[in-house]
């Protein structure tokens, strides 16, 4: 008996020490031979198109660079359903669960700051790829991003709308649960109140809701008040949808938008109707800024057969970015990572030279674009 018990004792004993070993070299994001980066972005839901787009860049990325520091990455990808609570318990699980060193994401800057929180008392840091919102990363010293922000891109617009369409009233159609939307708007409203001299020169702010189908009682109000511009920032399809009603409704305006137009079915639905809408945005194949510009180019089109666009370009620098700092770092640790990224600066990219400020926010240029036959046509880049 006492020869039987000491066997299962010494045996427990073994398997204990075993299971204990396992545990110290289990796999997280740079104990092992493998760091794993985290990936949140809607992959379904309204802004499938921008997640889908985006991840191309990420993954295109990888292809291109899959080992840093002699380890092996591995991209944890996400769906965060275009919803801000799935867009959090996203962020969680690659924390929690899957143990990743840094996080990249969101299309859209609600979701980013659905994470906001998260990333931040977990020191676990996020790269967003273009949520322009300044309240992704106000007050967030893990949260930085690669694209410019709102009152940027705002007064890109406005300018655009006063300079170029010699514009001195407009009105706003802004989605009100976005918070891109009116953050947009009202950038864009306190550029042009400025450049026109006249506090009434924003004739209405009218809003409707996300998913939203009919705008007729938004665009009858704007009619009757005849303004020279329309500025309407918000998702690919409402938008799209908002300006194909107007034209329907006799509404001549030029419609003008934000980076989120920039998206083939802006085009598939909007058709004809949405002829000569100009929007602001990130990058454009037609004017490559870097000479990473011209390899990501070249690159993109040999994978996926067609032109690269804004958001695949900002995936791709996010993921570079972020390699890059680990590198800089010399390390896997979520801290080290963090504080090499915030010392970012001149970043060569597809998108142009990236440098952060003391927000963790992207200092460069923007360009605007505008559909013509059909297609996204460049028009200019301005400067920060």
């Amino acid at each position: 008996m006492k020869r039987s018990l000491v066997l299962v004792l010494c045996t427990a004993l073994i398997i204990g020490v075993l299971s204990g070993c396992a545990q110290t070299t289990s796999t997280s994001g740079g104990d092992s031979d493998v760091i794993k980066i985290g990936v949140f972005e809607p992959m379904t839901g309204a802004n499938a198109a921008g997640g889908e787009m985006t991840v191309e860049g990420i993954e295109l990325a990888h292809k291109k660079k899959g080992e840093v520091l002699g380890k092996k990455v591995e991209l944890v990808i996400v769906d965060n359903k275009s919803d801000k609570v799935e867009a959090a318990n996203a962020a969680s699980k690659l924390i929690e669960q899957d143990k990743v060193v840094a996080i990249i994401g969101s299309y859209g800057s609600s979701l980013s700051m659905a994470a906001g929180d998260i990333v931040k008392n977990a020191q676990v840091p996020a790269v967003g790829c273009s949520p322009t919102n300044p309240l992704v990363t106000l007050n967030n010293d893990y949260y930085f991003r690669v694209c410019f922000i709102d009152p940027f891109q705002g007064t890109v617009m406005a300018n655009y709308a006063f300079n170029n369409l010699g514009a001195k009233t407009a009105a706003i159609i802004q989605d009100v649960q976005n918070d891109y939307s009116v953050g947009l708007s009202k950038y864009f409203a306190d550029a042009f109140k400025k450049l026109t001299g006249n506090e009434n020169s924003i004739l209405t702010t009218t809003s409707y809701n996300a998913g939203d189908q009919d705008f007729t009682a938004q665009l009858t109000s704007v009619k009757s008040l005849n303004p020279d511009v329309i500025f309407a920032p918000g998702n690919y399809g409402e938008s799209a949808l908002l300006i194909k009603q107007a034209r329907d409704l006799g509404i001549n305006a030029p419609f003008l938008g934000g980076d989120t137009w920039e998206s083939p079915e802006f085009l598939s639905i909007g058709g004809e109707a949405v002829e000569g809408a100009a929007f602001s945005s990130h990058f454009t194949s037609e004017a490559p800024v870097t000479s990473v510009s011209d390899t990501f180019l070249s690159e993109y089109k040999e994978e996926f057969g067609q032109d690269a666009n804004a958001f695949a370009a900002l995936g791709y620098d996010a993921y570079m970015l972020v390699l890059d700092a680990i590198e800089r770092a010399g390390s896997a640790d979520s801290n080290a990572i963090r504080d090499a990224i915030a010392a970012t600066s001149g970043f060569v990219g597809a998108t142009g030279n990236i440098t952060l400020d003391e927000n963790g926010d992207a200092v460069k240029s923007a360009v605007i674009n505008q559909v013509k036959d059909g297609k996204f046509v460049y028009l200019t880049t301005v400067e920060p």
